[in-house]
């Protein structure tokens, strides 16, 4: 969609991660220390087209949710046309492959535009990573969801959340403004999760799920991508590349996102040095895990278990 996590300048919330094969951009979230993993943008068809690639085929390693305001029109999300009516909601799940050449050719059509990572939710940032996709706040993700119609009277709500969402991610380190956002953020997955179907969450794709299985049973060992792949008889490379196109992300981003998870809460709920934390976490010692955290979160793993206490 027309949204920052479609840009490449600087400052913006994402930046190119990989090509695929087929030379489609994968984009993944760029994280700026103290500021929510969540933009906002308000677009229409006429602003649509700033700084999206040229091809407009891109994909994404984080979730986007979108709530078209008024106008109409459609876009590609794995090569199925999808329509933007006013009221509709529609949730792209990481990996995805979006066209949004239609959108571009409108003539009028307003919409909003939410990029995040699940760990902007405080109910989702205690969770297993590996768990997400099953988490019933994401249940609009879920494979047989996607999409959902807001009723008319909600609508003139769904328009001042995101208003206001937007407004508190215009000026994020004043007083208050990542509590603000992360609860804005829950209300609208909230009201989406409402919408999708009432069986939509489920168990994830079954190769997924197998990888998954494995990742939590392996984490705090210093396992590799290559080990995980051995185990369960698949090459390293066909299968990095098969879990990055149905989640997202590679394997071993996988394996260090659970790992991270771990980290943090090891550092919010014990006093252990980190040598420890590294030693029970499948990292190699406290200085490996302090540039990991350090590249991952903006800040050291000692600030952020201060920060976490002193909250």
């Amino acid at each position: 969609m027309a949204h920052p996590s479609v840009r490449t300048s600087p400052g913006r919330s994402s930046r190119l991660r990989t090509m695929r094969s087929d030379g489609t951009p994968v984009y993944r979230y760029e994280l700026r220390p103290g500021v929510p993993p969540v933009s906002v943008e308000c677009f229409d068809a006429e602003g649509a087209h700033v700084g999206v690639p040229p091809a407009h085929r891109h994909a994404h390693d984080f979730l986007v949710l979108v709530y078209v305001e008024e106008g109409e029109g459609s876009f590609s999300v794995d090569g199925t046309d999808l329509p933007l009516r006013p009221g509709q909601v529609h949730a792209v799940p990481p990996g995805r492959v979006i066209d949004i050449s239609a959108v571009i050719a409108l003539t009028r059509c307003r919409a909003w535009s939410v990029a995040f990572t699940p760990d902007a939710v405080p109910a989702l940032a205690a969770v297993s990573p590996l768990a997400w996709s099953t988490h019933p706040l994401l249940a609009m993700f879920a494979p047989d969801a996607g999409h959902g119609l807001v009723a008319e009277p909600d609508r003139a709500r769904w328009s001042e959340w995101l208003a206001e969402l937007s407004d508190e991610l215009a000026d994020p380190h004043r007083l208050g403004a990542g509590e603000v956002v992360a609860g804005l953020l829950t209300r609208v997955l909230v009201a989406a999760a409402r919408l999708a179907p009432p069986a939509s969450v489920g168990a994830p794709d079954p190769l997924v799920e197998q990888v998954f299985h494995q990742i939590e049973a392996t984490f705090r060992d210093p396992v590799s991508a290559a080990d995980i792949a051995r185990a369960l008889g698949y090459t390293p490379g066909h299968l990095t590349t098969v879990v990055r196109e149905r989640t997202g992300r590679p394997l071993l981003e996988w394996v260090t996102e659970r790992r991270m998870t771990e980290v943090r809460r090891m550092l919010r709920e014990t006093d252990l040095p980190l040598g420890v934390v590294a030693a029970r976490t499948g990292l190699r010692d406290a200085t490996y895990l302090v540039r990991r955290f350090r590249d991952r979160y903006g800040i050291t793993p000692e600030r952020w278990r201060r920060s976490q206490r002193a909250g």
